[in-house]
């Protein structure tokens, strides 16, 4: 059976179809930091569970936000990021890392084969399957990845506020890197970039097509909460709007 038509599992993926769809398929991969019961916490404290390790803090009431200005569709893991990172391919080294940060994850050390295996089934397959099928619905599909990222990391305070990623295409994130104002302090592949794999969702269901996409990571203490939530949801769906408007008319 061809794995578009597959039913998708809703209990690991969150889809969102807009009601009245654009061509933007906003994407959430560290949505969400449950670990299910059958995993015993991986081993860690409840502290770590729900710290910048487990999920990327305040993405997804961003990527809601977004996906509700745009039009677009959602997708979301609904899984921590520490049971499968859905952002990594399966062979990735961190796609089930067995330490993050500074912290290890005694519930991932030493994973056979088999265990691997049914981790990739069970949590990546669903979700690579729903981004697939969202894409391949749309004739001219805009691909939008949401993160957030710890303003503290391995000690070192990071003052980039936005960072705007991408991998070999980048288009998009020149256009909005044109269209960001002076009140936020906004960086190119920042805090990541391509050479620390995090473009994977943008390799595997954007560039293949030639679609236009970027990765958006916000500083977690700047969607902390709903008011700033919805504040920078506005200023992002400002930027990309207008993005994709200098976009269309370079192109006429």
């Amino acid at each position: 059976m061809n794995h578009l038509n597959r039913p998708l599992d809703d209990a690991i993926v969150d889809v969102r179809k807009a009601e009245a769809p654009s061509s933007l398929v906003v994407v959430c991969e560290h949505a969400s930091s449950k670990i299910p019961e059958y995993f015993s916490d991986l081993g860690l404290s409840g502290e770590a569970l729900k710290s910048h390790i487990a999920w990327d803090l305040g993405a997804l009431p961003l990527a809601e936000r977004l996906a509700k200005r745009l039009d677009a569709t959602l997708i979301a893991a609904k899984t921590s990021r520490l049971v499968y990172d859905c952002n990594r391919p399966p062979e990735a080294r961190d796609a089930m890392p067995e330490r993050s940060e500074i912290t290890d994850i005694p519930g991932n050390a030493n994973l056979s084969a088999a265990q691997k295996s049914d981790r990739i089934n069970t949590y990546y397959e669903p979700f690579r399957q729903a981004v697939s099928q969202a894409v391949a619905e749309l004739d001219e599909p805009i691909l939008i990845t949401v993160h957030s990222f710890t303003p503290i990391y391995h000690g070192a305070r990071r003052d980039v506020e936005i960072g705007i990623l991408h991998d070999t295409d980048t288009r998009l994130a020149d256009a909005l890197l044109s269209e960001a104002d002076a009140d936020h302090i906004v960086r190119r592949n920042e805090p990541y970039g391509p050479g620390d794999g995090v473009t994977h969702t943008l390799k595997e269901h954007a560039l293949p097509g030639g679609f236009l996409n970027v990765m958006l990571e916000v500083r977690n203490d700047l969607v902390a909460d709903d008011a700033s939530q919805s504040a920078m949801a506005d200023t992002l769906s400002a930027w990309i709007q207008r993005a994709l408007a200098s976009l269309e008319a370079a192109a006429c």
